[in-house]
């Protein structure tokens, strides 16, 4: 049995069998392969993209979707070992994921780190808990990565590029009035570097540097890969030459747990926005981000409305490689 928590467990053969299907699949778009299969969507935080693109996706294989929101629609949850349940929890995840199994061939969870410890959000315990109690496979629709979002933009930049091998790759920080979570900037540096591409990671300072978890990760690919890793403050030498930018706010490691803080600093750098004029230092870059997005705040009305902007394709894409995925992981079930 295989989960789906990070794409560091999975080889880029296997990550690219997944793409190779999700194409596949977005042609032949109805088929069977999750026929009489329950799947728990476990919804800790707001969806929009997450929630209706798996919703969609596993009825159009054949599959049924429940969703639950623990404290909400369903129990909270105690996930502390030994604990003395005599607050608002109401039972442990040790019977949580085990009764799940017994109803679902597969659980995913969508859990946001608190920005309260950063040691216990980088261990990712919460869907990690899921893992080690289930025994159906476990996926992660956002946690302190969000691989499903890889798959997603890796995807997309082959459908426009085609092989990756040596394109220049920039992950940019853009300004947020708020601290967000740094899921998806660490996948973008997972994914990238395995999928052979030099890097260049473009933030502010030293503070908005990336946990060295996935800065290690992301040099050690790029070094099996011959692939060069760089981090840079410098707006004109981050965009010069990209192939590819990709645009992602996050809090500032150095200020965890302090946003008010943290806004202080963060307020000097609104210009890190993603405009025309940046684009243009760039190789015909094509430009793109997750979503949601704060237009005019994050990048121009320029840049999402350019042809070079596939952002909309990339959240299509989600579903494509999230029932790709799927079904990968029942089949091999």
């Amino acid at each position: 049995m295989k989960n789906f928590i990070t794409t560091e467990n999975w080889s880029k053969n296997e990550l690219q069998d997944i793409l190779d299907y999700a194409k596949d699949l977005k042609i032949n778009r109805f088929q069977k392969t999750l026929k009489n299969k329950s799947i728990g969507l476990l919804f800790f935080n707001p969806s929009m993209r997450t929630r209706t693109s798996f919703e969609i996706g596993i009825k159009e294989l054949g599959g049924f979707a429940v969703v639950l929101q623990p404290g909400k629609d369903a129990w909270p949850i105690e996930f502390k070992l030994n604990s003395i349940m005599d607050n608002d929890t109401e039972e442990h995840i040790i019977e949580v994921a085990k009764v799940l199994s017994e109803y679902c061939d597969l659980i995913a969870i969508r859990a946001f780190p608190k920005f309260q410890n950063l040691e216990e959000d980088f261990s990712d315990n919460l869907i990690n808990s899921f893992a080690k109690y289930s025994s159906v496979p476990v996926v992660n629709m956002e946690t302190i990565t969000h691989p499903c979002q890889e798959l997603a933009h890796i995807l997309t930049m082959q459908e426009n590029l085609g092989d990756l091998t040596g394109k220049d790759y920039l992950l940019t920080w853009t300004y947020h009035p708020k601290p967000l979570n740094t899921a998806v900037a660490n996948s973008s540096l997972l994914i990238a570097s395995k999928f052979g591409m030099n890097i260049k990671l473009l933030c502010p300072s030293e503070k908005y540097i990336l946990h060295e978890k996935y800065i290690t990760a992301a040099k050690q690919n790029c070094k099996s890969n011959n692939m060069s890793f760089e981090i840079t403050h410098d707006i004109d030498y981050g965009y010069a030459y990209a192939d590819i930018v990709y645009a992602k706010s996050w809090g500032s490691l150095s200020f965890y747990g302090n946003p008010e803080e943290e806004k202080i600093i963060r307020d000097d750098y609104k210009h890190f926005i993603v405009d025309g004029h940046k684009m243009s230092k760039t190789n015909n870059a094509l430009f793109s981000h997750c979503l949601p997005l704060r237009r005019n705040i994050k990048a121009t009305d320029e840049v999402m409305d350019a042809n070079y902007c596939v952002a909309i394709q990339e959240a299509g894409n989600r579903m494509h490689v999230q029932k790709s995925m799927l079904s990968t992981l029942l089949k091999e079930k």
